[in-house]
């Protein structure tokens, strides 16, 4: 019996201690998922942060949706849902700024492994969605962000202005544009303007 109730003490604890591991795990799934078209929300895998600043999945999913929450360590807002084919993509980015790879290290890496086969990239437009905003802050009471707006940018790559039709710059506030056209990492960027006050 000692034996036991020893063993459910030490296996409470270490529950503990891992929920502690989490920082307010319900506002970074709420926060999260409010990138995703709505009716994905429910269904999306969450990825959030530990007290530590390491990304573990918080919540399984049951769609093809997958959400990276806000880092509560940095200031502002900023969550991002993604369909799981840019996955690969998306991990190997983590992967090597865990490194300490800087951006432009990160780029010619998974350049040549996209080139090379050894980094799976989608093989049809595939969209980000960013939920963004500098003076961001997640709502408890409305389980809401507030002071964000979207931005969309869809990876399509290889592709260039002339497979795409797209200018290299928008030609109206908030219009679309490809960028790193040609590389791995092409993709249309779509932002739309904010919403009036």
């Amino acid at each position: 019996m000692i034996k036991y109730t020893h063993f459910l003490l030490v296996f409470f604890w270490i529950g503990f201690l891992n929920a502690q591991d989490i920082p307010n795990k319900e506002a970074q799934i709420n926060g999260a998922v409010q990138a995703a078209p709505t009716d994905q929300r429910d269904g999306a895998t969450v990825m959030g942060f530990t007290v530590d600043g390491k990304i573990v999945i918080i919540r399984e999913g049951s769609n093809d949706m997958i959400c990276l929450a806000d880092d509560p360590a940095k200031s502002g807002f900023n969550s991002a849902c993604y369909p799981k084919d840019l996955e690969p993509f998306m991990k190997r980015g983590r992967e090597l700024r865990e490194e300490g790879k800087d951006r432009e290290e990160i780029f010619e890496i998974r350049e040549a492994e996209a080139k090379a086969g050894k980094l799976t990239m989608p093989k049809m437009g595939t969209t980000l969605h960013i939920l963004y905003g500098t003076d961001g802050v997640y709502n408890a009471d409305t389980k809401t962000v507030d002071h964000v707006n979207y931005r969309y940018v869809v990876y399509i790559p290889w592709a260039t202005p002339e497979t795409t039709g797209l200018p290299l710059s928008p030609m109206v506030k908030g219009g679309p544009w490809i960028m790193d056209p040609g590389t791995h990492r092409a993709h249309i960027m779509i932002s739309p303007p904010w919403p009036e006050k």
